[in-house]
């Protein structure tokens, strides 16, 4: 469990937990909203932590008893609710885990806090039956709802929450995050961090992916070699990716990396600027024989055969259409 200054980023979000404890303006329920892994759970401990710990400071001390307790998981005012059915959150789970004990006034601490993760997964009626909590909470009550998804709750639920929206770290902050923690190489450290789009968690688990790896690479040679395969062989590519059940999109994510990268040195030929600044031999050869229409009709075949895929589209068919406007450009 983190304290506020060992979280990455989220300044704004971490001040403004730290406000509401220093001028002892907490409201009772809160809304964290972000992708999976950009950090809403550390967030969440980090401030119950805060609230629990005796010394009453921005910043939980580590060592008074409340603080150990919440450290070995032990404190009896801090609930993590649960759920048994993977997909939704019940009613029967939000009346046991907090409605029905949420009366009983805290054992030790000012302050009974109530972390749900996944917290979109809660059906109608649980939101119905969490929302006659929050309208009425006891003084000491404070309920975080951790969301990949604020879409997701009634508006009456969103009207009664202090919404907050974690934003995508810069780059260079995930880029140095790697290279000093996880001792990743700079190269590396480039693409992971511009792959994961400003998620630091989504960052280091591709970078411990012999997965993503293995696709880094395979989906690598085929975007230096499309030129000089033919259709049987493209066909056999895009069967393996199915029988290897790899996650399209990603395959997706990296070409569009991939011909961003291209284009940039097309206008630029400045390699300081490219992501994958180790391939800019190959990228002089691409954009020598490749026109700026070209590029454009590649990048656009991408971002169609990822919008095909959403909509359910046969899988195979979307990735052919996609490659035959790779290789002709």
């Amino acid at each position: 469990m983190l304290r506020f200054q060992d979280i990455i980023g989220h300044e704004n979000i971490k001040e403004h937990f730290q406000r509401a404890v220093r001028e002892h303006k907490v409201s009772h329920a809160y809304i964290l909203a972000g992708e999976a892994g950009m950090g809403k759970k550390s967030l969440a401990d980090a401030f119950a932590l805060t609230l629990l710990c005796e010394r009453g400071r921005m910043e939980p001390c580590m060592e008074c008893h409340a603080c150990r307790q919440v450290l070995s998981g032990n404190h009896p005012d801090l609930i993590h609710v649960t759920h048994e059915k993977a997909g939704s959150i019940g009613v029967d789970d939000i009346r046991e885990q907090i409605n029905d004990t949420i009366v009983v006034r805290p054992y030790s601490s000012p302050y009974k806090v109530y972390i749900v993760d996944e917290a979109q997964k809660m059906t109608t009626q649980a939101q119905n039956a969490l929302l006659k909590t929050i309208e009425e909470p006891p003084s000491y009550a404070v309920i975080v709802l951790l969301t990949t998804s604020s879409e997701a709750f009634l508006p009456t639920i969103l009207s009664r929450c202090v919404q907050l929206k974690l934003k995508p770290l810069r780059d260079s902050v995930v880029r140095e995050y790697l290279k000093e923690n996880q001792g990743v190489s700079d190269t590396d450290a480039d693409i992971y961090a511009a792959f994961a789009r400003g998620n630091l968690g989504k960052a280091v688990q591709i970078a411990s992916s012999e997965d993503f790896r293995n696709m880094y690479q395979e989906v690598l040679h085929l975007l230096k070699h499309i030129r000089d395969m033919d259709i049987s062989e493209l066909l056999d590519y895009i069967r393996k990716l199915k029988e290897d059940s790899v996650d399209i999109q990603e395959v997706l994510d990296f070409m569009l990396m991939w011909y961003r990268d291209v284009l940039l040195y097309k206008v630029t030929t400045d390699i300081n600027l490219l992501i994958f600044k180790d391939e800019y031999g190959k990228f002089k050869e691409i954009s020598d024989k490749s026109s700026y229409d070209g590029l454009k009709r590649i990048l656009e075949a991408i971002e169609k055969a990822k919008v095909r895929l959403d909509a359910n589209v046969n899988m195979e068919l979307a990735m052919e259409l996609m490659l035959l406007t790779m290789k002709e450009n």
